[in-house]
């Protein structure tokens, strides 16, 4: 959290924030809200990060004409928040300052969390239209997993107590890069050649599918034809291009591995949510990839996995929701 200048005397605006790589969300309430209530965004927006010189430029561009002085924000962002309130994060397109943008524009105060942090605290807001089944049963209990390839790969896991879960923010997206078939470890020995860590979001994120694309085409003495990883991802689900195709299951099955290994280490038992913007566009290439065998292939621990349910999320506003809550636990 970092304070800024008091004027408790101002009525109740809170404005909340999802920053990421890509896209920037952002919405306001004009009223306190309980962490345990469904929350009524007003004016939501989203915004492409790349489109603005900064996170100012988009927050006054939000805050233009509004009658109503906002007194607090709360920001969930992609990264790992210091106590300090700088944030360390390999995926957003500008440096970023809490205490500069509450000098900017008012604020009394302005709290960070990190993105899937806030993803979630919104779990609990979630109703059946904003998930849908991949694997196992309907519902289980216990400690839920969240993670979402997007710009980076986003982790985080909400465990049930009371009156509140325990939400463990994590950048486990940052963990080394485990392969598991022979062609895995070719890319592997491919991406080492320059450099000594490879963290697993430079495969299981946006920027990973056109990583992998890259090194199977050299693999194959291939051309690239693609350069973005939404050609690939479209050009993949159009059946146009085999090398693409190769690349979205390699991509799908890395990220089985992945879930699979941080469902053990957080012993994960209530259920695997899947989020982030590049899944719901790939929902049918996922269904169909080796993600669920991957992800269940841990040897003995197997039949443990079978019982966890897996879903797919709509991230959305989400983390604009989640930042509210996790703002409403704490005040």
């Amino acid at each position: 959290m970092s304070p800024m200048k008091k004027d408790d005397s101002r009525p109740f605006a809170l404005v909340a924030a999802d920053i990421g790589g890509t896209h920037v969300r952002i919405g306001w309430l004009d009223e306190p809200v309980a962490y345990s209530r469904a929350i009524d965004l007003r004016g939501y927006r989203t915004y492409r990060g790349a489109e603005y010189a900064d996170p100012a430029a988009i927050f006054a561009d939000f805050l233009a004409g509004r009658t109503v002085t906002a007194s607090d924000c709360v920001i969930a962002i992609a990264g790992a928040v210091q106590p300090d309130g700088s944030v360390v994060s390999n995926n957003l397109p500008w440096t970023f300052s809490a205490r500069t943008l509450g000098e900017q524009f008012g604020f009394r105060s302005v709290h960070l969390l990190n993105d899937f942090e806030a993803l979630a605290y919104a779990v609990t807001q979630m109703d059946d239209s904003e998930w849908s089944s991949i694997h196992g049963p309907a519902n289980a209990s216990g400690p839920i997993l969240l993670i979402g390839p997007g710009t980076g790969l986003g982790v985080a896991v909400s465990i049930p107590a009371k009156p509140r879960p325990l939400v463990l923010a994590s950048e486990a997206g940052q963990m080394a890069l485990a392969p598991s078939t022979e062609k895995e470890m070719e890319v592997l020995q491919r991406m080492l050649r320059r450099q000594s860590h490879i963290p697993a979001e430079q495969v299981v994120s946006g920027p990973g599918i056109l990583n992998l694309y890259q090194h199977l085409c050299a693999l194959r003495d291939t051309p690239a034809i693609w350069t973005t990883p939404e050609e690939i991802s479209a050009a993949a689900l159009a059946g146009k291009d085999a090398l693409a195709e190769e690349t979205l299951e390699m991509f799908c099955g890395w990220l089985g591995s992945v879930a699979g290994d941080l469902a053990l280490v957080y012993n994960i038992t209530g259920g695997v949510y899947l989020a982030g913007g590049i899944l719901p566009e790939i929902h049918g290439a996922l269904i169909r990839s080796r993600f669920v065998s991957r992800f269940l292939d841990k040897g003995h621990m197997r039949a443990t996995l079978e019982k966890i349910p897996i879903k797919l999320i709509e991230h959305g506003r989400l983390g604009v929701v989640g930042a509210v809550c996790w703002y409403a636990m704490r005040t």
